[in-house]
């Protein structure tokens, strides 16, 4: 049963659907950028002893927030990320965090930087700013956070991959741990019909371009975390959308390392998954590594 209440001023909802690791608050309509701030669902799942301890916790921030606990978009998929934390907190392979998960109002045009093909864009600046400078100080201010970059990731897949990824590469003051699941590191440069003959390479692309100044910087050096998928059947997102994550993560796998000195098991995470697709099942079933590698007891 939901109960309402009223936190940082804004309406939640108090529900517990009896996982081990914690309980959530639900903001139906967060509204914290201003009156002219479209209001947006986000869960806020607390550990299970958030009420009676003094503890502060890491936080994740999770992009498609909508699939992160409950099924969601259009596969109707979930993370599973509750399950996920009751079980490495009971095998005490992970601290305990906090998990910020937001929804998206229009993922195409808030999750991209460039166009893509009969597809709303280029809104990931507006949308990096809102997490950044709003939501990142609401939670701060309102929950228990170890509020420090080495203890905030951002988090995403596909889009939100890429948006995970430009979030960290740009506000590298407020997020240092960046995983980024099958991320469309394709778009703008093999996602428009005239892309793919180019063979535009992802050193001169405007992902690039805006990331470098962060990535170059030796005193804000990221942790990033990136992988994709091998399975090509299964229609389009295989054949096509996790192929081309597969050949521009590997660009960036190498660019990361040639250019920006990231190095592999230190700085920089990538894993290559054989039984891989483009759901939320192949990312759930990563997300324990990546966890271990950012938060591990």
């Amino acid at each position: 049963m939901a109960t309402q209440f009223t936190k940082g001023g804004q309406v939640a909802w108090f529900h517990d659907e009896g996982h081990s690791a914690g309980f959530f608050h639900t903001f139906d309509r967060l509204q914290v950028a201003g009156p002219n701030d479209a209001p947006r669902k986000v869960h806020v799942f607390v550990p299970r002893d958030y009420e009676t301890s003094a503890e502060r916790y890491p936080v994740i921030y999770m992009n498609d927030g909508e699939t992160a606990f409950f099924p969601g978009g259009p596969e109707k998929q979930s993370w599973h990320m509750a399950g996920l934390l009751s079980d490495l907190y009971r095998q005490q392979q992970i601290r305990k965090v906090i998990v910020v998960a937001i929804y998206p109002l229009n993922r195409e045009r808030e999750y991209t930087h460039a166009p893509i093909w009969q597809q709303d864009c280029c809104g990931v600046d507006a949308y990096a700013n809102y997490v950044a400078k709003f939501v990142k100080p609401f939670i701060d201010q309102n929950y228990r956070t170890l509020a420090d970059v080495t203890n905030t990731m951002i988090s995403g897949s596909s889009h939100g991959g890429l948006a995970a990824f430009y979030l960290a590469t740009h506000y590298p003051n407020q997020f240092r741990l960046v995983a980024a699941f099958s991320p469309s590191f394709w778009v703008g440069l093999d996602s428009m019909p005239l892309d793919l003959p180019l063979g535009r390479s992802l050193s001169s692309s405007k992902l690039i371009d805006g990331a470098r100044p962060t990535l170059r910087n030796a005193a804000k050096r990221l942790k990033i975390y990136l992988d994709w998928g091998l399975i090509r059947t299964g229609g389009q997102h295989n054949s096509f959308i996790e192929e081309r994550a597969t050949v521009r993560g590997r660009e960036m796998r190498d660019l990361l390392q040639s250019e920006f000195g990231y190095q592999l098991n230190q700085s920089l995470f990538v894993v290559e998954d054989p039984n891989g697709d483009h759901r939320e099942g192949s990312w759930s079933r990563r997300m324990p590594n990546v966890l271990k590698i950012f938060f591990g007891s």
